[in-house]
């Protein structure tokens, strides 16, 4: 059988819906891709904010929750009704091969970005844990990586998952634990969702955060990952232009797409849910713990403060899953490096090679000395810029009948994604403006 598709089941009955073994069986791709909201530069980006503002930016994490959700959705909506990636997609659309080229160079940057982040959380989490120096840890942190995505690629998508979603429950239970040592304020947390800043580098840290949270390298390869489950390998690998949607495609792939469209609905928003709230967690426990404590918007600073002010336990687990949230999404963000690669150039670079380049600027950054904790905040302001790019054409293409059929937007669920987009725009323009002119 092959590995990058189901086995096909027989056709549920008429009027019966799927029991909750098969869903359950079809849930998987979005707990992947959403490691990409679980990573270190997530991890930087909140607990900076908890420690500078406490409560000020919660409603910035809440908010880039719910938009996540919309936005993950329709990325995998893509890949399951086309059977193909949103960087195939993109590949075909455009014609002009310097456009083609342009756009995959700012896509191939922010996956750059993307991996900066999180080979130097995994970097600074061995540090914590076992004093590797920096550059060896960044070092071990790639090679783990490879690891998982030769798993990827030989035991296929299934295997991968389970291998993720292992090191999604470490991550939640390592920066949810200490929450429940010390609760953070009630009133505080109200207060934080009231939409507002204090100043220019609030709203340096809400970029920060939402470019964490909404990621444009997850938008691409959530796609993918979509289509390698539940695809048939002759539309995952077709290069050609044309209608997206072929009439035999439920056949050939044995189950329908009302079914995987409502599988991925709850796969989405329990990866959403768990993404979320371990978010809103780390932001908390900053806030609660580390508010006006000096030397707490680094991400070692908080370690020490945290074994200081709760203990050593709390600390380790801290550490451990900053550990484990970098290996996992490193793994997910050479992925959807590989797929911008293949979708827009139709070029495909060895696996070995291809991760040994993307790690050059991370591992530059750990041999030059440059701050971890700067790096990782600044390195997630590039990823904010990243989403339009990613965004805009997502959701225009899921809004057209010629590219989703049937299966395209609701008006409403249009409406929703232009409302996103033009806040992101907005706030990315803001800060540009707050940057250049000092203010």
């Amino acid at each position: 059988m092959p590995k990058n598709r189901l086995a096909s089941p027989p056709a549920p009955l008429a009027g019966r819906a799927p029991s909750a073994p098969r869903l359950a069986w079809l849930i998987g791709p979005a707990l992947v891709a959403g490691v990409a909201y679980l990573d270190p530069g997530n991890v930087a980006s909140n607990m900076t904010a908890g420690a500078r503002y406490g409560y000020l930016l919660v409603w910035v994490v809440v908010i880039g929750n719910v938009m996540a959700w919309l936005i993950q959705y329709l990325s995998a909506k893509l890949g399951i009704v086309t059977g193909q990636s949103l960087p195939e997609t993109l590949g075909h659309r455009i014609r002009n091969p310097w456009a083609r080229r342009a756009y995959w160079l700012q896509a191939e940057l922010v996956a750059m970005a993307t991996d900066v982040a999180e080979v130097i959380g995994g970097a600074v989490a061995l540090w914590l844990l076992f004093d590797i120096p920096l550059l060896w840890g960044g070092v071990i942190t790639g090679a783990v990586s490879i690891v998982l995505l030769l798993v990827q690629s030989r035991r296929g998508p299934r295997t991968f998952e389970f291998v993720v979603i292992g090191l999604v429950a470490i991550i939640a239970l390592g920066f949810t634990f200490g929450v429940f040592l010390a609760s953070p304020v009630a009133g505080g947390v109200a207060g934080g969702l009231i939409p507002r800043f204090e100043g220019t580098d609030s709203v340096l840290l809400a970029a920060s955060i939402l470019g964490a949270t909404i990621m444009p390298h997850a938008i691409y390869a959530h796609s993918a990952l979509s289509r390698d489950r539940f695809a048939p390998p002759a539309r995952a690998e077709d290069p050609g232009p044309g209608p997206r949607i072929p009439v035999s495609l439920e056949k050939l792939r044995g189950i329908s797409t009302d079914r995987l469209l409502t599988a991925t609905r709850w796969d989405v928003t329990i990866a959403m849910a768990i993404a979320g709230t371990v978010n809103l967690c780390i932001l908390l426990l900053a806030a609660a713990n580390l508010a006006g404590v000096p030397g707490t918007d680094s991400l070692e600073g908080a370690h020490a403060a945290l074994d200081a002010g709760l203990g050593p336990l709390v600390a380790t687990l801290f550490a451990v899953g900053l550990l484990a949230s970098g290996l996992a999404s490193t793994s997910v963000g050479a992925y959807a490096g590989a797929e911008i690669m293949h979708g827009l150039l139709k070029v495909r670079v060895p696996l070995l090679a291809r991760r040994l380049v993307t790690l050059v600027p991370a591992l530059v950054i750990l041999a030059a000395g440059v701050d971890p904790t700067l790096a990782l905040v600044l390195s997630q302001v590039v990823l904010s810029f990243g989403i339009p790019f990613a965004l805009v054409p997502l959701v225009a293409l899921t809004a057209k009948a010629d590219v989703l059929g049937r299966h395209r937007n609701r008006v409403i669920t249009t409406a929703a994604g232009v409302a996103a987009s033009v806040f992101l725009i907005t706030l990315n323009a803001i800060l540009l403006w707050l940057l250049l002119t000092g203010a």
